[in-house]
């Protein structure tokens, strides 16, 4: 059979399966799957505990929720949705606590600095009594 647009048949059939072959592989490697809503709620949690300064007060549980999340980032990779979505969820969690860590380290801070302050009044108030009398 004679193809007009075919040239010379044996190249065609040298280079069609390997050509076929290459698209294939082509059409079949995709990007890899978008980041999911759990993965962009624990990076945004992540984002505001490190604004939020929390390292110096709840370092341990903010390096753990970094690495859940970069967990979560190789499931997904993997193409492992259902642990990449639980890393995720962990990630969070963490990175919330260590931001309620942080709030009851500054609270307690605080509590300190006004016990402080209220015996210096006290203080003075026992000595402004004691020296009128």
């Amino acid at each position: 059979m004679f193809y007009p647009w075919l040239p010379y048949r044996p190249l065609f059939r040298r280079w069609l399966w390997p050509g076929c072959f290459s698209l294939f592989l082509a059409a079949c490697a995709s990007a890899p799957l978008a980041t999911t809503d759990t993965m962009l709620r624990a990076e945004r949690t992540i984002a505001r505990a490190e604004q939020a300064r929390v390292g110096q007060y709840a370092a341990t549980e903010l390096g753990e929720a970094r690495q859940k999340l970069q967990a979560s980032r190789s499931a997904l990779l993997l193409r492992d949705q259902v642990n990449a979505e639980r890393y995720a969820e962990q990630a969070t969690l963490d990175a919330e606590l260590a931001l309620a860590r942080a709030e009851l380290a500054q609270a307690n801070g605080v509590n300190e600095e006004m016990k402080n302050s209220l015996g210096i009044l006290q203080q003075e108030m026992l000595r402004t009594t004691q020296g009128n009398q």
